[in-house]
Formats: C-alpha cells, structure tokens, sequence
C-alpha cells in the first residue's frame, strides 16, 4: 500500500474513484484529475511497453484531432512527446471508387494542422509516466478485478490477490470486452463487420508532404497516414478472408500490393516493423452510466475505423468525465447518478453522429448496387466543389 491509501473499515483501500484500465482513455482520465482533491486508484494488469530501441515503430498509429493535442497538453503530457515521433497532417485526399474525390487542406481551412499522428505504445507511456508521479494517484499493477459490488453509497472491487478497493465511483475503461461493465450487468451490442483492420508501416519512395491518403475499394477502405522521414502507417480494412490473405505474403509483397492499391501515389514502398491484423465491430451499449459507474472509451463505444476517430472519442469521454468531477465532485459525491448524467449528456450526440456516419459510411462504400455506386461518387464530388460544406467538416473534425 502506498502513502496515499486510506485503509477503510472492512480492511480495504478507501478511495474516491477507482479506474478500471491502464489504456490511453482510462490513464488520461487519471492524469486529467491531477490537481482535484480526489483520491484515485487505478487497476492495471500490466505496464506498457515501448519498443527496445528508436528504430522500432508501433503498428498501432493514432490520427489525433487538434482538440485531443489540447487536451493531452493540457494535462502535462503533449509537450514530453518527442516531435521526431509525431507527424502533423496538412492535407488530406479521399478517393471513391469510380473517380471521385474530396480533398482538405489545413493551409485552406486556416488552421495549423488537420490531426496529428501518434504512435499507440508512446501515448501509453507518456500517461504511465506521468500518472507514476501524481500524488493522489495509486497505481495497483499488476493487479486484476475478480468481483464488483455496487450499494448505495459504495462500489466495492476485489481484486484476484484477495485486496479490497472501496471507492464512490467506478470507471470502466478497460476495453470493449470490459469486465467491469459486464460485472455491473450492462448487456451490449455488437455488430460485427467481418472484416480486419490490416495496419503496417511503410518506408515510401517518394515525399508524402505530410499528406493522408484514404481509397474507398471495393475490397474495403485503405488509408495511408503520414509518419515522420518520410515514412507512413498503412490501416486496411477489408473482409477477413482478404485481411488473412495480406498478412500471409512476404514483406515485399505486402509492400508492392499496397503500393499498387494506392496507385503508386507514393512510388515504390518498404516495410518495416511487423504487421498486424485485428477485428472490426460496432460495439452499442444503452447507457454509459448507472450508481456508481461510469463507462468511457471502448467500454462505452466502438467505431469504424475509417474516420480515424476511435481514439478521440475515448479521450474526449476522459476530458468531459474530468471536467465534471473537478467542477463537482468537491461539493456532491462523485458517484452521485444526476453528475454521472450530466456527463453521459453532453458525450450522448457526438458519440451517436459518428458512430451513426462511420457505420453509414461502411454500408455505404461496401454496397455493389449501381444506383449506391452512383450516389457515393457524386456525394464526394460535390463536397469536395463546396467550401462551406468542406469548412463545416473540418471545423468538426478538429474539434471532436
């Protein structure tokens, strides 16, 4: 136990808020709650890891809209993260799959950058670190959930090694296979894509000038984004069978595949790291919030993954939550079901839009109806002839 653990009365670990999950959504929530006199445990069952050395990259690459850089400065983290392993995005060019485009551009919008690009492990870190020295902070790791209670005036968590954790309010950020939502009876929806997210990283023969690039095929959407010295994250998502396909071929042949699904719009490519492949769903669940419990990140909501914004709502799920508790919770218990309401509130119409056009988007492009086809094109076309509407969707997309 640490200097920061209150012992309760039943020989436990009494705490305001327990975090169920060390992943970017339930570490940043704990960072954002830095400076609030709150007591915060965090359950984790292992610490991140980061590549052995500098010239290892994640596979795993996040597009972060300029609201989450915010956020992330905000609460002390951005500014540690090394610029060598961040690469801004300036433009962006959609293409359909019968000649239509839409292109973005930050210079034309006005802005600094459309979204930044992060390796996954190097976010986790720099939260790990970060959350190792806060004060009101007990990080119980490696350590794992084996049941939970939820009363009217606690939410008790027993972990496997028999310790007992008493808190006000319960956070479930552990994933959309959660425990603990599943602990605390909320039932959800998955809907299955059938397809895998395929995602490498690639040496390009020629300057992507901060430039990502995403394809609507009919084998399903692929997207280059930029990485720094020219190089480049590859997410493919596409029908199983397609996905396994992908990942059985040599690495030069994976790399002139995927330099010829994007027309060569970078010259020849070079892989470098390992590439991997993981399952895409919809993940709905009724509520985000119950007594003392609230759901954030992938607990709450999967997406899509071709609008890049999984991440950010999980993110954006952990500043709205943070704001709530620093602003409240000092006067009202912080389990209390009007705050946790009042939180799940103002998350309920963002995560509903994109989960609502990603999946749209999905059907959409996967559909082969010649009359779907057409509409899809000339959808893109026509955006991309008009500005307002183009302003419109970017001054969303930098801001969700």
């Amino acid at each position: 136990m640490s200097r920061r653990t209150v012992l309760g009365e039943n020989g436990g670990m009494d705490v305001d808020i327990t975090i169920v999950g060390g992943g970017l959504a339930g570490l940043s929530l704990a960072v954002a709650l830095r400076n609030a006199r709150l007591n915060v445990a965090l359950i984790e069952g292992r610490a991140p890891v980061r590549p052995r050395s500098d010239a290892e990259w994640d596979s795993r690459i996040y597009a972060l809209s300029p609201a989450n850089a915010r956020f992330l400065d905000s609460i002390g983290v951005w500014q540690h993260l090394p610029l060598e392993r961040r690469c801004d995005v300036q433009a962006m060019e959609i293409f359909g799959d019968a000649s239509s485009e839409l292109h973005f551009s930050a210079y034309d919008s006005g802005v600094g950058e459309l979204a930044w690009i992060v390796e996954s492990s190097l976010l986790q870190n720099e939260l790990w670190l970060s959350a190792q020295r806060q004060p009101n902070l007990t990080l119980l790791c490696p350590s794992r959930p084996n049941k939970l209670e939820i009363e009217a005036d606690v939410a008790r968590i027993t972990l496997e090694d028999g310790r007992v954790i008493n808190s006000k309010l319960v956070v479930a950020a552990d994933g959309a296979d959660s425990w603990t939502r599943t602990a605390a009876g909320i039932a959800v929806d998955f809907y299955p894509y059938d397809q895998l997210g395929v995602v490498a990283n690639f040496s390009c023969q020629e300057a992507h000038r901060g430039t990502a690039y995403q394809w609507f095929r009919e084998d399903g959407v692929l997207a280059w984004l930029p990485l720094p010295d020219n190089r480049i994250s590859m997410v493919w998502s596409t029908g199983v069978a397609h996905a396994k396909e992908l990942l059985a071929l040599p690495a030069d042949e994976m790399a002139r595949t995927v330099a010829e699904a994007g027309g060569f719009r970078l010259g020849e490519l070079e892989i470098f790291g390992t590439p991997a492949g993981f399952p895409l769903r919809l993940m709905r669940a009724p509520k985000m919030v119950q007594p003392r419990l609230a759901l954030i990140g992938d607990a709450a909501h999967t997406i899509h993954p071709l609008s890049g914004h999984g991440i950010n709502l999980g993110f954006q799920d952990a500043a709205a939550l943070a704001n709530q508790l620093c602003t409240k919770a000092e006067h009202i218990d912080c389990g209390n079901l009007r705050l946790l309401r009042a939180f799940e509130r103002s998350r309920a119409e963002e995560v509903l839009a994109l989960q609502s056009v990603t999946d749209g988007l999905h059907h959409l492009f996967g559909a082969s109806q010649a009359p779907l086809k057409r509409l899809r094109n000339f959808g893109l076309n026509f955006t991309n002839q008009m500005p307002v509407i183009k302003a419109a969707l970017v001054r969303y997309a930098l801001a969700a």
